[in-house]
C-alpha cells in the first residue's frame, strides 16, 4: 500500500480565508476573531504596506524575471537588504524565499559533511530538516534552553579541527519561551563554536523589533542571525544577517539562492514599507506585548495552564489531541478561530491551542476571546 492510500490518514477540514488578515477575519463565510495568525503587529493588511507593493508594480512590475545571480536582482532587494541590515545593527544581510529556506541556506552552506553541530532539542522543523539536508554526521541534540546540557555536549566535542555550530532558535514558537542566548553565546567563545540563531518569532517581536539579539544587547556576538518576514513584518520571505564576509560568502556558494528566483517586487517594496515603520516607532510592539500580557493574565485567571511562555504567544494547553481538536471546533462556533497543535508539531499528550495576539486586536476583542475561551473551558471539563 502507497503512504497516501492509507485508509485512517485523517484529512483535516480545510479553512479558508475570505479577507484580508486582521483581528477579525471571514473564514469559510463567517466573521470570527482571529486568535492564530502570526501577524503579530497587523501589518499584512495594513494599507501603507499594500499602497508601497501597489506603487513597486507600477514602476517595476511584479516577477523578477530571473534568479538574482542572473538577471533579476532588483533595486528592491538591493534596498530591502540595506535597509534591513541597518535595522538590525548587522554588517549586511541576504533576503532568500522564506524563512523555512532560510536555514537551509545557513547551516547546508556554512556546514560540512564532517562539521558538528549541536541544536536545541526543540528547535524547529526547519533547523532539523537543514541538517540533515547539509548530510552532517556528528550531530548533538542538548535538552532545552539547558546550558548545562550544552556544556556537557561541547565538553564531549572537546578540542577539533572541524568546525563546530550552536544553533538555536530565539522565540521557541510552540511554547512562547524564549533561548538563553548570553549563555550561549559565552559557551561558544570559551568553546570555539559559531553561533547560530533562528529568530523567525523574534523579528518585530523582542529588541523593540529588532530581534532577540537586539534584546539582549549582543550585537557583533552572534554569528548568524536567521529570519523570518512572513510573520511580524506580514509578508513573505526570510532573511538572514551577519557580517559582511559571511553573508558574501552566502550569495556567492548557497544553492537555494543561486537557483531559484528571489521574493517579488511588490513583496520587496512591503518589506521596505515595514522596516521604515519599526524605524519610526514601536508603537505597535508596544501594544503586542501589552496584549499579550492582559490575554496570558486573563487565561491564568480563568485557570487555564499557558505554559512557560515569555512572549505574546500564548499556549493554552488542553493535552489529549482529541480535546485540542474538539476545543477548537466548539471556538470557532462562537466565533472565535484558533487552531489545534498537535502531535507531530508537539509531543503526544501537549496538545493546546496556540493563541496568538496582535497589535491589531483590541481590548475589546481579547476579552470577546477570553469568554469564549472560558465557556469552552468549562464545557470541556479543562477548566
Amino acid at each position: 500500500m502507497r503512504p497516501w492510500e492509507d485508509p485512517n490518514l485523517i484529512v483535516p477540514e480545510k479553512k479558508v480565508v475570505e479577507s484580508a488578515q486582521g483581528a477579525w477575519i471571514i473564514v469559510n463565510g463567517k466573521r470570527v476573531l482571529n486568535l492564530c495568525s502570526n501577524n503579530y503587529l497587523g501589518l499584512a493588511g495594513d494599507p501603507k504596506i499594500g499602497q508601497a507593493a501597489i506603487g513597486a508594480i507600477k514602476k517595476y512590475g511584479v516577477g523578477p524575471g530571473a534568479v538574482r545571480a542572473l538577471s533579476g536582482n532588483s533595486i528592491l532587494h538591493e534596498e530591502l537588504e540595506t535597509r534591513f541590515a541597518k535595522f538590525k545593527h548587522t554588517e549586511a544581510a541576504l533576503v532568500v524565499q522564506g524563512g523555512y529556506i532560510a536555514n537551509l541556506v545557513a547551516i547546508q552552506t556554512l556546514m560540512g559533511k564532517e562539521d558538528i553541530v549541536i541544536s536545541d532539542e526543540l528547535n524547529h522543523a526547519s533547523i532539523i530538516d537543514a541538517i540533515r539536508l547539509a548530510g552532517i554526521k556528528n550531530k548533538f541534540i542538548y535538552k532545552h534552553n539547558e546550558m548545562a546540557d550544552l556544556e556537557a555536549k561541547l565538553k564531549e566535542v572537546g578540542v577539533t579541527d572541524k568546525q563546530v555550530m550552536i544553533v538555536t532558535d530565539g522565540v521557541f514558537s510552540m511554547d512562547g519561551d524564549i533561548a538563553r542566548l548570553p549563555q550561549i553565546v559565552e559557551l561558544a567563545k570559551k568553546y570555539n563554536a559559531i553561533t547560530v540563531v533562528d529568530d523567525a518569532h523574534g523579528e518585530g517581536v523582542l529588541g523593540n523589533g529588532r530581534g532577540i539579539v537586539e534584546h539582549f544587547g549582543l550585537h557583533g556576538q552572534v554569528d548568524v542571525e536567521v529570519g523570518t518576514l512572513s510573520k511580524a513584518f506580514g509578508v513573505v520571505g526570510g532573511v538572514i544577517a551577519g557580517k559582511k564576509q559571511v553573508i558574501d560568502y552566502l550569495r556567492t556558494k548557497a544553492r537555494q539562492f543561486l537557483f531559484s528566483t528571489g521574493i517579488s517586487i511588490p513583496d520587496a517594496a512591503a518589506l521596505i514599507a515595514g522596516v521604515t515603520l519599526l524605524e519610526e516607532s514601536d508603537e505597535l510592539v508596544k501594544k503586542l506585548w501589552e496584549n499579550g500580557d492582559y490575554l496570558k493574565s486573563e487565561f491564568k485567571k480563568a485557570g487555564f495552564d499557558t505554559g512557560v511562555s515569555e512572549t505574546p504567544i500564548t499556549p493554552v494547553m488542553i493535552g489529549e489531541e482529541t480535546k485540542a481538536i474538539e476545543f477548537s471546533r466548539e471556538l470557532f462556533a462562537e466565533n472565535v478561530f484558533a487552531t489545534p497543535i498537535k502531535f507531530p508539531m508537539v509531543a503526544l499528550g501537549k496538545a493546546r491551542i496556540r493563541v496568538m495576539p496582535s497589535a491589531a486586536h483590541s481590548k475589546e476583542d481579547l476579552d470577546t476571546g477570553i469568554a469564549a475561551f472560558t465557556a469552552v473551558g468549562k464545557k470541556l471539563k479543562v477548566i
